[in-house]
């Protein structure tokens, strides 16, 4: 497999960074995740905004152009005789001394990582868990997709198959997000999701799910929920850059319509046909 380092394509064999690089040592550092359709990073855009948003953050100097990355993308599907493929922009740090450091990290170390996606026809259905592990709250002034996955990964370890997904609490008993996804439920035809003070990360297809929410007629709300929302909704269902919009078929002893559902469907029509056009942003984007 290769990957793209400091812009040099190298095998993963290949692939070094020094020891006191800190995103290893201190966990300056932060990514995101895409997929390709027809060899297209979709929303490419909004992923590098927010990836830009989290390096002012870090105060990590880069500026990387939407373009690049493209051409960066595409020459690891031709390396790797791939037509599609799942992604990872990694930029940390770079190399420092040891100790805390408050300047500018000037030489970031950027890495591209890929593999390869697990195609289906079929949309796969999940569980969902109410996780014991408690949401914590952003290192900051707000949760980024950043190097900090601990939390995360204490709440997978409670699932106990691929088909579920954990949903998190935050310590004052209002619903958060999933171990890897943000949740959307469905009651009397409105869609709910939980707003940003919950500490969630802004994810790219849950701002997608709000902002055609209006296209489609479908009124969104965000806001604290309990819950018991959950139980008594019509339908729930999950967004993930890579695993795109996943139906819910169960929550505690609620079974759920999954991927029959109805606002499910029309959700998941639009996003194919998104998905169709190779779309690098939705006008209405930054609006929100």
């Amino acid at each position: 497999m290769y990957i793209y380092l400091n812009g040099k394509v190298v095998s993963k064999e290949e692939a070094v960074i020094s020891p006191y690089d800190h995103g290893f040592m201190y966990g300056v550092g932060a990514f995101e995740t895409f997929r390709t359709y027809d060899g297209f990073p979709f929303l490419i855009d909004e992923h590098l905004y927010r990836l830009h948003e989290a390096l002012h953050e870090l105060n990590i100097r880069l500026e990387l152009d939407s373009d690049k990355v493209i051409k960066m993308v595409q020459t690891l599907l031709s390396r790797n005789e791939m037509s599609d493929a799942y992604f990872r922009l990694n930029v940390s740090g770079g190399a420092g001394d040891i100790g805390l450091q408050t300047e500018t990290y000037e030489e970031p170390t950027v890495i591209l990582y890929t593999k390869p996606l697990v195609q289906t026809d079929t949309v796969s259905e999940k569980e969902l868990i109410l996780l014991k592990t408690v949401r914590n709250t952003p290192e900051g002034e707000k949760r980024l997709k950043s190097h900090h996955y601990l939390n995360s990964i204490l709440g997978k370890r409670e699932l106990s198959d691929v088909n579920q997904e954990g949903v998190f609490l935050t310590k004052e008993g209002y619903i958060s997000e999933g171990t890897v996804s943000n949740l959307f439920w469905v009651k009397q035809n409105q869609v709910f999701t939980p707003g940003t003070s919950t500490g969630i990360l802004e994810g790219i297809t849950r701002k997608w799910v709000m902002n055609v929410s209006e296209s489609l007629n479908i009124p969104l709300k965000t806001g604290n929920y309990k819950i018991e929302e959950l139980v008594q909704a019509d339908e729930v269902f999950l967004t993930n850059s890579i695993q795109e919009l996943v139906p819910v078929k169960r929550f505690e002893h609620k079974v759920f319509p999954g991927a029959e559902g109805e606002v499910f469907q029309s959700y998941l029509s639009l996003y194919k046909a998104h998905t169709k056009e190779k779309r690098r942003t939705i006008d209405v984007f930054l609006k929100g």
